[in-house]
């Protein structure tokens, strides 16, 4: 299973948060997955805070200052590759044991 596909419900959410929350709208989130929040006008650094907190309380992970670039928190896309990367960091997928000898 790739990344891309784990939870689904990750752009579903991150879509939800923007639409209610930053775009005030009733009628959800019309831009496309990889169209840049900043580049649109959708967010501001205001914004861009808002969704650090959403993230760390949404998804359980830790946000680093570093972590804070249009890299990781531009566009549907990016944040929820971000998300997913970040739970791998703390929830590895389970190490397989050896196949037992006869």
């Amino acid at each position: 299973m790739t990344l891309e596909t784990d939870n689904p419900q990750i752009e579903e959410s991150i879509r939800d948060y923007v639409a209610r929350n930053l775009l005030y709208s009733e009628t959800g989130f019309t831009y496309g997955d990889d169209t840049s929040f900043l580049q649109q006008g959708i967010i501001d650094s205001l914004g861009v805070m808002e969704l650090v907190a959403f993230v760390q309380k949404a998804f359980g992970v830790t946000v680093e200052q570093q972590d804070v670039t249009t890299a990781h928190f531009d566009s549907v896309d990016k944040l929820a590759a971000f998300v997913r990367r970040k739970q791998a960091e703390v929830s590895p997928p389970e190490l397989c044991t050896p196949a037992q000898q006869p």
